[in-house]
């Protein structure tokens, strides 16, 4: 059981053209060829927003002072 030869291609998409004929095939052809730059499409869009997000952070970082004290200890707290 090895991989299909190209005779056992030409076959195939002969068959397939008798049982769905040109057109058919064309536009399924073309459907499908929408959809998969529509997904690449949304792939990259989600990659460019996590960038953003990832730049933002970075920035919002680097404005944070580095000198800022923590937060006090309330009074009624006793040191241990």
């Amino acid at each position: 059981m090895g991989s299909l030869s190209p005779i056992h291609w030409l076959l195939v998409i002969v068959v397939l053209l008798l049982v769905f004929g040109p057109t058919r095939l064309a536009g399924a052809g073309k459907g499908l060829g929408e959809g998969i730059r529509a997904f690449k499409k949304g792939l990259s869009e989600d990659e460019i927003e996590d960038a953003k997000k990832a730049e933002e952070a970075k920035q919002n970082a680097a404005a944070k002072p580095a000198d800022e004290k923590p937060p006090a200890k309330p009074a009624d707290e006793k040191p241990a």
